[in-house]
């Protein structure tokens, strides 16, 4: 918790508005590991369940497309309350944290499902049926011939849930854990005279982190497609 000496002694440092700065960036450390810890249990969740939902198997289809529906027509922080207070009465005690990036995975991982599924759905039919020819199996089929073509066309959407992910990461102050939003808002009770100063400077520390991850995607998408282009 941010105390009002904190406050004071920061204030005498560094002139207005950058001793607003520090303060905010407290919280910094942990919105990236949750930002990061969310984005890849989506990606694996994403993976599994879209490739799920192309399978066969009608059963399948219909648990996996019940989960996604579930999860993408509910409120992710209702999922994050959910997580953080009702599991433990289920015997299943988690911390602040793991109650988050489990919400933010599982939230985020069922949009990017669709991704998966419309991805591979996209791959001309063509390959599938040479990859039958040369007596593939599935898994084969899929490890080798239909996966590293649909993972060109998830990069840019995939790139824009990544975003979605980090901005819905403020959302994990209301079960308290300490990230950038939470660090504001204390912020805000030791000095809300500042009000402006401290929400318009944690806006533009978002704006920055996803401009980083915007940046990182695009260099993803050129490599990858001109590794593509060069069969490699």
């Amino acid at each position: 918790m941010i105390d009002a000496f904190l406050l004071q002694d920061l204030g005498f440092s560094l002139p207005p508005p950058l001793d607003i700065l520090p303060l905010v960036l407290r919280g910094l450390q942990t919105t990236v590991y949750l930002t990061l810890a969310g984005a890849g249990l989506a990606l694996l969740v994403a993976i599994i369940a879209g490739v799920a939902r192309s399978s066969k198997f009608w059963l399948l289809r219909v648990v996996v497309g019940f989960y996604v529906e579930l999860f993408r027509g509910t409120s992710v922080l209702v999922q994050m309350f959910w997580a953080y207070y009702v599991l433990p009465f289920f015997g299943i005690d988690l911390s602040a944290f793991a109650a988050g990036t489990l919400a933010l995975g599982l939230n985020v991982g069922a949009y990017g499902s669709e991704i998966v599924r419309s991805s591979i759905a996209a791959v001309p039919t063509g390959q599938t049926e040479a990859a039958i020819a040369l007596n593939m199996s599935p898994v084969k089929r899929m490890q080798r011939i239909i996966f590293p073509q649909a993972i060109r066309r998830m990069i840019p959407p995939m790139g824009n849930l990544l975003i979605e992910l980090l901005k819905v990461t403020s959302l994990a102050a209301f079960i308290t854990i300490p990230e950038l939003t939470f660090e504001a808002k204390n912020l805000r009770i030791f000095a809300p005279a500042r009000t402006t100063e401290i929400f318009t400077t944690l806006l533009l520390v978002y704006f920055a982190i996803a401009f980083v991850l915007t940046m990182g995607v695009r260099w993803l998408e050129r490599r990858y497609s001109r590794g593509f282009v060069g069969g490699h």
